[in-house]
């Protein structure tokens, strides 16, 4: 993060607030305009991908023995992939996008790469809370049995969002392959990151596969969180919680270096 020669702490805080928030509001204004509904589309947007999804699994009519309604499945879900997604996707082109940036002094890739984790998180924090809370109130779906358990699942998933994104953002800055990868990789993970599934819902060895991917873990947390004895999680908090550590660190690590290869 940003640091202050010879200043204070609490000086140097003040210009990582300043820079931080400058990241943010040109971020808004780039990417959603002024016009129309402008940053409003930074919660209509992730409101309308999840809705889109919500609506066509629940005209498949498909049913769990779990009793948990498609629409529910998908809101849940989907929001709990976008969560993650959206921040790895818009960080791997971060560098790139924002290169003249990095050399002022008090701006760094970890500011830059901050900027946008948290618009998207603030983003799909917003949708899933506006969009869970309305297909409740209109019967869709049931209000959380246990709303600080699917909180505590929500920020498992945005520091792993975080972590990764990161790592990525970072890794582009030595070749840019790695944004190339990254796309076909999202779409692979969507069908094993859990939006669609309950791990119990599987096989046996389908089972300790996805186990091995974070995700899968704080969607879990979410859905117990959510439908408490409906449904029946598996999560291991400890060892997601290790795994978005190591992510964070080699994240931090990659996004310093970048800095230096970046300015040369």
């Amino acid at each position: 993060m940003t640091t202050a020669a010879g200043g204070s702490f609490d000086g140097a805080l003040r210009i990582q607030g300043r820079v931080l928030f400058a990241l943010l509001m040109r971020e808004s204004i780039t990417r959603f305009g002024r016009a129309n509904l402008g940053s409003l589309w930074l919660v209509a947007e992730p409101m309308l991908f999840t809705l889109g999804v919500a609506t066509l699994w629940g005209l498949s009519g498909l049913r769990h023995g779990s009793g948990v309604s498609p629409v529910a499945l998908a809101v849940t879900g989907y929001s709990s992939v976008l969560m993650w997604r959206n921040a790895v996707s818009r960080c791997s082109s971060a560098l790139e996008q924002n290169r003249a940036l990095l050399f002022h002094r008090n701006v760094h890739a970890v500011d830059v790469f901050a900027a946008r984790i948290l618009l998207e998180a603030l983003g799909a924090t917003a949708s899933f809370a506006v969009l869970a809370l309305s297909c409740a109130y209109f019967g869709w779906m049931p209000y959380p049995v246990d709303p600080l358990e699917v909180l505590a699942g929500w920020v498992m998933l945005a520091w792993f969002g975080a972590s990764l994104a990161l790592l990525v953002g970072g890794a582009t800055a030595f070749s840019s392959v790695v944004d190339k990868i990254w796309h076909p990789t999202a779409y692979l993970l969507f069908p094993l990151s859990g939006a669609a599934f309950m791990v119990a819902w599987l096989p046996q060895g389908m089972q300790r596969l996805v186990l091995w991917l974070p995700m899968v873990h704080g969607t879990e947390i979410i859905r117990e969180g959510w439908f408490g004895s409906r449904v029946h999680a598996q999560y291991n908090v400890g060892y997601m919680a290790a795994s978005c550590l190591l992510l964070s660190l080699g994240g931090l690590l990659v996004a310093r270096r970048a800095d230096r290869r970046v300015e040369q």
